[in-house]
């Protein structure tokens, strides 16, 4: 009997393809071996030539437009008719703008980051609060409305690791001898995460790849979208809000309407370290971006009806330290006060070696600390999916299986991730993410700390934010 994930999900209609940068061109060999596609129904709609000679070797139609608040129906509308898919893998086009003319035309949808239009994120004319991905979330949601599925922010993460947690939550109940069926709601996910006394969540990456021509001055190197990481590291840092919390952050802000499941610095993500820990790197300093899950987690694992003062909820937050190039570009974006350098690589055909392992640590539980996730090595990536790196393959195996489960689903509005139901997913995704693992740690944001110097902590419980913080 044949694997349910190798069986071709049937789609008749097309694909619009809004952007094909890395993540695009990782994208469109999967999405051929799992969906029974022509490459006549494809279309990519893109504002520059980047990935043609992808576009081309796997005959995909191609339209060079950079898309605007102007222009983006004219462009989109004629390639949209009820039962198509419009792909949003885009930097500066706004999300809402394209799952409205999804939901007129009757077309599927699905994106990995909710977008605003160009400057949208580093709009000085605005109050932090609304250059939030708290406040884009918002606005999304604002928009639900019975009709054709669009799946928000489906990639790695914000994504695939919001089914990671749940997985490493049943992993937890059974290790620690706390007997329990799998959740069937939200309820019922919270309540879990509380039994087991889960405080704070991080999404802790560490990506260690790197390329033979090494960063240069006035360069900003990465291993995805450089515009992409600059955009999020730039807005405020944010931050769902643990329940147990008592030291508000001294630059710290709340929202005034909402789930009020986050909170926001008032300084760039890029700017903000926390101390998280991963498997093969051991503790590390990781660099606090705003991410989607980090309140879309923090909202799905809230229990009580008061928001601003729940019953429960955990701390939730991205710990992220990108390859060693990104790191040195960061430091010099900062220098330059966040205006990005000249000259911009995306590194992939050219990396040499190393692996990105990515994955969720929960911890105050009663075995300490939890990391369940992905270790994928860049030579996995090639074996598996041509036109992938280590990043771009644990973002485009999650896109491939939110596609599935859309075209699968295509009457669900206005999804998040943890709305999907997370062992299909996790089927889908498994074969592409090289290894996973679950690895259990007595590590601490206190582990080591004060022996040279007197540090503000509060010892009396680790898992306090100010602990994770680096000043």
């Amino acid at each position: 009997m044949a694997n349910a994930a190798d069986i071709k999900q049937p789609f008749s209609g097309r694909l619009v393809m809004v952007g094909f940068g890395c993540v695009g061109q990782g994208l469109l060999p999967l999405l051929l071996r799992h969906v029974d596609l022509q490459p006549a129904q494809i279309l990519i709609v893109t504002a520059d030539d980047q990935g043609l000679a992808v576009a081309r070797e796997f005959g995909a139609r191609w339209v060079e437009s950079r898309l605007t608040a102007g222009n983006f129906r004219q462009v989109l509308a004629p390639h949209l008719n009820r039962g198509d898919f419009l792909l949003n893998l885009s930097v500066d086009v706004s999300s809402t703008a394209l799952i409205g003319l999804c939901a007129e035309r009757g077309a599927l949808y699905l994106d990995t980051c909710i977008e605003p239009w160009a400057g949208g994120y580093i709009d000085t004319t605005t109050a932090p609060s609304v250059r939030t991905n708290y406040a884009l979330r918002e606005a999304a949601l604002a928009i639900r409305r019975p009709g054709p599925t669009a799946v928000l922010t489906h990639g790695a993460n914000p994504g695939l690791v919001s089914h990671f947690v749940k997985q490493a939550l049943l992993d937890i109940a059974r290790e620690t001898g706390l007997p329990t069926a799998t959740p069937t709601h939200r309820v019922e996910w919270a309540r879990l995460a509380q039994r087991l006394g889960v405080r704070t969540i991080h999404v802790a990456e560490r990506d260690t790849q790197f390329a033979p021509t090494r960063k240069a001055l006035h360069e900003f190197v990465n291993t995805w979208s450089v515009d992409a990481f600059v955009s999020e590291g730039c807005q405020p840092a944010e931050l769902g809000w643990g329940s147990h919390e008592r030291h508000f952050p001294p630059d710290g802000a709340r929202h005034a309407a909402g789930s009020r499941a986050a909170i926001y610095l008032l300084r760039p993500g890029a700017s903000t370290r926390v101390r998280s820990w991963t498997p093969q790197a051991g503790a590390q300093h990781g660099f606090l971006i705003t991410h989607g899950e980090s309140v879309s987690i923090a909202h799905y694992l809230t229990l009580g009806d008061d928001p601003a003062a729940p019953e429960y909820r955990p701390t939730v937050h991205y710990a992220y330290h990108p390859c060693d190039d990104a790191v040195l570009s960061l430091h010099e974006l900062a220098a330059r006060n966040w205006r990005l350098q000249d000259a911009k690589r995306v590194i992939k055909d050219e990396i040499a070696a190393g692996l990105d392992e990515l994955g969720v640590l929960l911890m105050g539980h009663a075995r300490g600390a939890y990391w369940y996730g992905s270790r994928l090595s860049i030579e996995q990536a090639r074996a598996a999916v041509a036109h992938n790196s280590a990043t771009s393959l644990q973002v485009t195996a999650a896109v491939m299986a939110g596609v599935v489960w859309a075209m699968r689903h295509p009457a669900q509005g206005i999804v998040e991730p943890e709305d999907l139901p997370f062992e299909e997913i996790l089927a889908l995704c498994r074969p592409y993410l090289g290894d996973m693992i679950g690895v259990y740690t007595d590590w601490t944001p206190l582990a080591g700390r004060a022996w040279l110097f007197d540090e503000d902590v509060d010892r009396s419980d680790p898992w306090q934010f100010k602990n994770f913080r680096v000043d």
